[in-house]
Order: structure tokens, then C-alpha cells, then sequence
């Protein structure tokens, strides 16, 4: 009998857990652990999948034509037009991209830091990870010169690695690849017979400018996968859905094969009133573009905010210019934090945040990083509100963090990092307050 892959729960599933028990025991909690994002459904999405709850039939492994065409037409205006034959639904991006690495086989090449999963599928998909770091600032994408280093090196000992997963823009550190870097990539991957699964469920997040983040499908169409999904532009994880763009190539159409029966063989097909809303959704009317554009808006204002906070404490940060995450380091107050709290590393930081402050972060630790560092990973994305009309109130406000709730959350933050760097507001401040919900 084979032997049970030992894969940790997710750690930010583990966190949110973590925080709700809590919450329910009458403690005041701020959950910056997950990345979930804290809006209510676009009323005209929710119409669209009640109107679909008589479609009960499976429908096709793929997904429906509705849906892969409207996809297709998605990226067609983010200049990557595609096939809708070659185009896969599934039921979230994350089972999608867990369906990819068992048809792509082989080992995974993964960036350091990266979200919580990747390792994580590869071992499940009976392959090893192959951890390699990114360049300063732009995280997502393993650096090109070293990612050629360590797939020779790997081959070299006999591993197989096939694939190099990649994300754009960065969860965690909330950066983006230049594109000069993922010129780079592509051209590394092609030298080494590489596929590159972008992971761009981010996609519609990037701060400075409404334009995409740049896709390593523009530099290597011919051995790049893209996935996407609803989950973060318009706030309906729950939901479940996800979508791949295959590269039309020899490489594509056989990836497509394999990907078909590995999906027939899990979820059979995607849940058929939920593509009908995803379809709507990946159309692009003039409402859902304008409520991608205000929350795009609103995770900027509040991310740059609390951004403000952890440096002002002392703590580098790159400049964050998409998502909701922040990835301070807080490595310059080493020796103040190890002689003052006994702070000596990211699940130390973790710790006294939640512990003293009720605040959930994740350590570095949780996106492959080794050692001591002295970093966390930060998400802003549940501190718009508790109820639909406060979260409504944020999507809609000129400046979100005049907002009392939300001004509130950012100044939690300011005073625990206060307390913890030394400027020492009252450590429980926020103790015997009503519990936040979430």
C-alpha cells in the first residue's frame, strides 16, 4: 500500500481557524492571516447565480462553452487571445493548478517565498518542490540566473523537474516581476524545456495602472500556462471556480489531454450555476468592471496604509503594488527585538502579534522560507468592515481610511508594532472591546 503524503493544512486555512475560535471565545481579533477578501457579492453576480439554480446536469468536463468562450474573450483583451478549446474550468484555480502539476508530471520548480500550496501540491502530485529565490522586489518569479543553476543542478542528480509555477502578481510579498525579469524567465524556460504555469489571480489588482500586470505568455506562448479565477477581483471564493489558458502549441494541445481526463476523473465538471456566473462575470460588463476598478481602489489605499505603518516602526518593505499583501522584514530591529521580547524570528513575530494583540499574521516560514527571519506576511483584505453595509460604505468611499472602522484597524496595527519596536501604547489596549467579526 502506498505511503500517506504528509501535507500540512494550509497555513492559512489553519490561521483563520485559529482566529474564529478565538473570536468565538469572546476575544477581539483583526485576522490579517488570509487572504480572503472581505467585500459583499456584486448583487448583479448573485442574480446571475440564482437564476442558474436549475441547471443541475454536469454538463462538460471542461467547462461550458458560455464560459470558455467568455474567458477566452477576457484574456483576447489582455492580449492573449486564445482557443477556447483551449481553455479549462475547474472548480477554483487551486484545484486547477493541482490538476496541472499531476498531468505535467515531473518535479516543481517554485519561487521563495511563495503562496502556501505550491510545495504543497507538488508533494501531493508525487513530486518533489524545487525551491529557488526571487530577486529583490519582485516576487512571484524564482530569479532566471538561478532557476538555470538549480534545474541542472537537479538534473544532474537525477531529479526531473519540469515545471517552474509562477505567480503574477506576488502572494505573498505583494511585488511584481519586471518585465525584464519575465523576459528572462521565458527565455530560461525555453533553454531548459520548461513549462511555466503562471499562477495571475491577481491579475486585476495591480495598483498603478489598470492595465494587467505583464504575463510570461506574452515572452513564451508556446510552454506558458495562465490560471485565473473570481476568487480575489470580485471577492467570491466560496464560489469555487477557476479557469486555464493553455498554450496553443503541440505541448498545449497534449497538456489539454491529460488535463481533461485527470479533471474527469476529480471533480467531473464545474458546477454548472456558478459558470453560468462566471461567464457574466468574465464578459466584463460595464458593472463588473466598475466594481473590479473600486476594489482595486479600495485594497490599494488600505495596503499603502498599514504599509506606512510597518515602516514607520522600522521594518523594510518593498513598495506594494498589487494584491492585498505586505512582506515587512523587520531584520534592522534584530538585536531591539530579541533583548526586549525574546522576538527572534517570523513564528515569534506571529506570535506576539496574535497573542498580545489579537492580530493573525503569517510567518515567512509558511512560504519556504529557512532560518530565523524576521518576517510575516500581512493581508489587508478583511479590514473593510463587519457587515455588508460597512464593506459597501468602503468600496464607495472617496477616501476609505476616514472611515471610523477601517481608520480604526490601521491604527491596531500602528500601536502593536508601537509596542512591539518600543513606543509602548497600553499591550492590551484592544483586549476587552467586543469581539471584531469576521
Amino acid at each position: 500500500m502506498p505511503e500517506y503524503t504528509a501535507v500540512p493544512m494550509s497555513a492559512t486555512l489553519a490561521a483563520d481557524e485559529a482566529l474564529a475560535r478565538r473570536r468565538r471565545a469572546g476575544e477581539r481579533v483583526l485576522p490579517m492571516a488570509s487572504g480572503e477578501i472581505g467585500l459583499p457579492v456584486l448583487p448583479a453576480l448573485r442574480d446571475r447565480l440564482a437564476a442558474a439554480a436549475d441547471e443541475n446536469a454536469y454538463g462538460p468536463v471542461p467547462g461550458s462553452e458560455a464560459l470558455r468562450t467568455a474567458a477566452a474573450g477576457y484574456w483576447a483583451r489582455r492580449g492573449l487571445a486564445v482557443d477556447p478549446g483551449l481553455v479549462v474550468a475547474g472548480p477554483g484555480s487551486k484545484p486547477l493548478l493541482f490538476a496541472l502539476l499531476l498531468a505535467l508530471g515531473g518535479d516543481v520548480v517554485v519561487p521563495v517565498p511563495s503562496w502556501v500550496s505550491y510545495a504543497a501540491h507538488a508533494r501531493l502530485a508525487g513530486a518533489r518542490p524545487l525551491p529557488v529565490p526571487i530577486r529583490p522586489g519582485e516576487g512571484g518569479v524564482p530569479d532566471p540566473e538561478r532557476l538555470r543553476e538549480a534545474v541542472t543542478a537537479a538534473r544532474a542528480a537525477g531529479r526531473d523537474p519540469r515545471t517552474v509555477v509562477v505567480t503574477v502578481p506576488d502572494n505573498p510579498t505583494g511585488t511584481v516581476a519586471s518585465p525584464g525579469t519575465l523576459r528572462r524567465l521565458a527565455a530560461a524556460a525555453r533553454e531548459l524545456d520548461l513549462v511555466i504555469v503562471s499562477d495571475e489571480i491577481y491579475g486585476d489588482l495591480y495598483f498603478d495602472t489598470p492595465a494587467p500586470a505583464g504575463s510570461p505568455a506574452r515572452h513564451a506562448p508556446e510552454r506558458t500556462v495562465v490560471t485565473t479565477g473570481l476568487t480575489k477581483n470580485l471577492a467570491v471564493g466560496g464560489w469555487r471556480t477557476g479557469v486555464a489558458r493553455l498554450p496553443d502549441s503541440d505541448t498545449g494541445r497534449a497538456l489539454h489531454t491529460r488535463l481533461v481526463s485527470v479533471a474527469s476523473q476529480i471533480w467531473s465538471s464545474p458546477p454548472a450555476p456558478v459558470q453560468a456566473a462566471a461567464a457574466y462575470a468574465f464578459g466584463e460588463p460595464p458593472e463588473i468592471t466598475e466594481r473590479i476598478a473600486a476594489g482595486r481602489r479600495l485594497h490599494g489605499a488600505v495596503a499603502r496604509a498599514v504599509a506606512g505603518r510597518f515602516t514607520a516602526a522600522g521594518a523594510l518593505l518593498a513598495p506594494v503594488r498589487a494584491t492585498c499583501y505586505l512582506y515587512p522584514d523587520f531584520e534592522p530591529l534584530r538585536d531591539r527585538l530579541a533583548r526586549t521580547h525574546g522576538v527572534e524570528g517570523g513564528e515569534d513575530l506571529a506570535r506576539f502579534l496574535g497573542e498580545r494583540h489579537g492580530i493573525g499574521v503569517l510567518p515567512a516560514g509558511a512560504f519556504g522560507e529557512q532560518g530565523q527571519l524576521l518576517r510575516i506576511r500581512a493581508a489587508t483584505s478583511r479590514l473593510y468592515g463587519d457587515s455588508d453595509a460597512q464593506r459597501t460604505a468602503a468600496l464607495q468611499a472617496p477616501d476609505p481610511l476616514a472611515l471610523p472602522w477601517i481608520r480604526q484597524a490601521v491604527e491596531w496595527v500602528g500601536d502593536a508594532l508601537s509596542d512591539l519596536t518600543g513606543a509602548r501604547p497600553h499591550p492590551h489596549r484592544h483586549s476587552t472591546a467586543p469581539a471584531r467579526q469576521f
